[in-house]
């Protein structure tokens, strides 16, 4: 078979580098506005009237609506394509921050935060997209600089907002600017040149230099006529074809519709409800049905070490150090801030490793195990500096390991699916870790993160016993 580079966007770098950094726009504006919003809503909940109890219940509404929408709205935008799902999330993400500014009471608070839990998707329908514009060997470069990109939005929106919050009806202000930078989200992927984002095949095995036969424009939907870039076989690991991008554009006209269906040879320009719901369906119970719970378990339990380890960070600094809270904000955004430049580190560590994710992520979950045991045991403040230096970014690399591993097992043709069944994890495990915390913090300061190790070394023990069969079952394919 005649292997050749087939990717359009090999051949428009240009082209190509102006979308994605549009992207990481995109994704810096996005936390920058959220992150404005975040650390002042439980003030205004309380200043609405609200008890404790309620204002905790309205406060998990976000965090329930998130659990069961990730996984729909990504398999949805692998459905009806990037843009129209990400313009739907933006335009309702900003509608429920509008309304979060007309706020008046308790009903109307947690009105506002419906539309906002069920469609402020947009971070994983950008790193979908991202997915379908590069190759496997790409990937954990491009993920890590939009990383970068998102967590400086999410350091600097705080200081926006409290600077607006001490102003005469600051929350207002800063919910309604909020929705402002949505809108120009909006408008900005709304600009962006779709056209030249259609990409047929890219390298779909990061560990080889050649690239797979050309492939032509896929249907929308999980179960429609896929050709899919192979090398003798196929095997699910193609990149996400025109379809996935720009919601299937029609290659001879070059006209943005929004479904090419190529069994009926017809354009419709609005898929049926019918027709997204059981593609969506499909898609969603082919991922469950998948061997590739072993990833989405050594997610969850690291995801959980992680927030275990800063449930109860600033109390236990004071118990432990009798360490000031002025103090102990400068040690998190010290380490948050580390943890954004990290992102600029997957690259070059994934080069190191020539590409082996599943050993990088061994390696980087052991690491972070004996950070967190390290901050546990800590004699001194100075200790703690040493685990929050390096846990800042064992953890970014972490993260996009086991997403880059997710896509690579799952294919690149479910990548929103994939990425939004991620985030529902990571919401299980937003619940569960507050309840664990308390339950810890009963028997010590040090009990959190005593159960974070634990945890971590679960996962360590579960990738020890998987890795060599992802590799087995990545030898036989090559045979």
């Amino acid at each position: 078979m005649n292997n050749a580079k087939c990717s359009i966007l090999n051949q428009i770098p240009r082209r190509r580098t102006r979308i994605i950094q549009c992207i990481y726009v995109v994704g810096f504006m996005d936390l920058f506005g959220v992150s404005m919003i975040i650390p002042l809503l439980s003030h205004h909940v309380k200043a609405l009237g609200a008890s404790p109890t309620v204002a905790g219940l309205v406060g998990s509404t976000y965090g329930i609506l998130q659990l069961f929408s990730s996984t729909i709205v990504g398999s949805w935008s692998d459905v009806v394509g990037r843009r129209y799902s990400m313009l739907m999330c933006l335009l309702l993400s900003a509608l429920g921050y509008c309304l979060l500014g007309m706020s008046t009471s308790i009903a109307l608070f947690l009105l506002a935060r419906i539309p906002v839990g069920l469609f402020k998707h947009s971070l994983s329908i950008c790193r979908a997209l991202l997915s379908d514009l590069v190759s496997e060997v790409e990937r954990p470069l491009v993920m890590g600089h939009f990383n970068v990109a998102s967590s400086v939005g999410f350091i600097l929106g705080p200081v926006v907002g409290g600077y607006l919050t001490e102003h005469e009806g600051g929350f207002y202000t800063s919910s309604f600017t909020c929705a402002t930078i949505f809108l120009l989200n909006t408008g900005l992927v709304w600009l962006l040149p779709w056209s030249d984002a259609l990409t047929p095949c890219t390298n779909a095995n990061s560990k080889s230099s050649t690239s797979k036969a050309s492939c032509h424009d896929n249907d929308n939907h999980f179960t429609s006529t896929q050709q899919n870039c192979s090398h003798g076989n196929s095997n699910n690991q193609t990149t996400a074809s025109a379809a996935a991008v720009t919601g299937s554009v029609a290659p001879e006209k070059n006209q943005r519709s929004w479904s090419w269906d190529l069994d009926w040879g017809e354009v419709s320009l609005v898929p049926s409800a019918w027709r997204q719901l059981s593609s969506v369906c499909f898609k969603i119970s082919s991922v469950a049905s998948s061997d590739m719970w072993d990833l989405f378990l050594v997610r969850l339990l690291m995801a959980m070490a992680i927030m275990l380890y800063y449930s109860n960070f600033s109390l236990a600094m004071e118990e432990r150090f009798m360490l000031k809270p002025k103090a102990t904000g400068y040690l998190i955004s010290y380490s948050s801030t580390l943890g954004a430049l990290a992102g600029f580190l997957v690259g070059p560590v994934t080069k190191l490793y020539s590409n082996n994710m599943p050993a990088l992520l061994l390696h980087s979950s052991i690491f972070t195990c004996c950070l967190i045991l390290l901050y546990a045991a800590a004699p001194s403040v100075w200790h703690v500096l040493l685990s929050s230096t390096f846990i800042a970014i064992s953890t970014t690399i972490g993260r996009t390991c086991i997403t880059d591993l997710v896509l690579q097992k799952g294919g690149a043709h479910a990548s929103g699916t994939l990425i939004g069944a991620g985030q529902s994890v990571t919401a299980v495990g937003r619940v569960l870790a507050p309840l664990l915390s308390g339950l810890a913090q009963e028997f010590s300061p040090c009990g959190p993160p005593i159960l974070g190790v634990g945890l971590a070394l679960a996962a360590v023990v579960l990738l020890l016993v998987r890795v060599p069969k992802w590799d087995g079952r990545g030898k036989r394919k090559k045979a």
